[in-house]
């Protein structure tokens, strides 16, 4: 596999992305949970702040591997309305579905903002980082949540995309950078030897490290 684990694939995808480093423009935004494990080493070898942006996929009702959708941050919904009508998905069950989404995103807004304040956006250089990209869902989610904050830009990072993702997405932003585009990506798990599930806790852990790593430090006494 091209990855041992998250933390190695944000190892491999941060020296694409130097030109960032040490910028005090740039803020890292990771979808979490798998893609704060990626920004997290990121953040750390490119000297940046490192946060979260929250996006979830809206999933076929009768096969939860196929994505439909995403709602994310702000109130956003993204629905693949051609995607919903091929598999006779109704109007009414999106929108079920999308509500559900959505009050999970307010839940983990609580979650992972409740020891800090969100992000600020307006007029910085954003990273948006997740730990692939199959689908592009939760992604193009994530790009219109943000767009809303009126940043300076967006660069779209991830350790594996697929062509079409990468053909959608690189449209709307600055930079799409990568280290594997493929065609199709049936499960971003299979380009890492360990994809363990990532808990609410790891994820709050990773931030306040992030979080004290990224404090001034006060000046030592003489």
């Amino acid at each position: 596999m091209p990855f041992r684990d998250r933390a190695d694939a944000g190892r491999q995808l941060a020296p694409r992305l130097a030109a960032y480093a040490g910028r005090e423009d740039v803020t890292l935004l990771s979808l979490p949970r798998g893609g704060v494990l990626v920004g997290f080493e990121i953040a750390k070898l490119l000297r940046v702040p490192l946060d979260v942006l929250i996006a979830r996929r809206i999933v076929a009702p009768v096969n939860h591997r196929m994505t439909i959708g995403a709602v994310a941050s702000g109130g956003v919904r993204v629905v693949d309305e051609e995607l919903c009508r091929a598999l006779g998905v109704s109007d009414k069950t999106v929108q079920w579905l999308a509500d559900a989404e959505a009050r999970e995103v307010e839940r983990l807004e609580r979650v992972y903002y409740g020891c800090h304040r969100a992000p600020g956006i307006r007029d910085r250089t954003l990273l948006l980082v997740d730990d692939g990209v199959a689908t592009g869902a939760s992604m193009r989610a994530a790009v219109t949540a943000v767009e809303q904050g009126h940043p300076a830009g967006i660069v779209i990072a991830v350790p594996v995309a697929s062509y079409a993702a990468y053909a959608e997405l690189s449209r709307r932003v600055r930079e799409f950078v990568y280290c594997y585009i493929r065609d199709p990506v049936y499960s971003v798990g299979l380009w890492y030897e360990d994809y363990a599930p990532v808990s609410e806790q790891e994820v709050c852990r990773l931030l306040g490290e992030a979080l004290d790593r990224s404090a001034p430090r006060a000046p030592r006494a003489p």
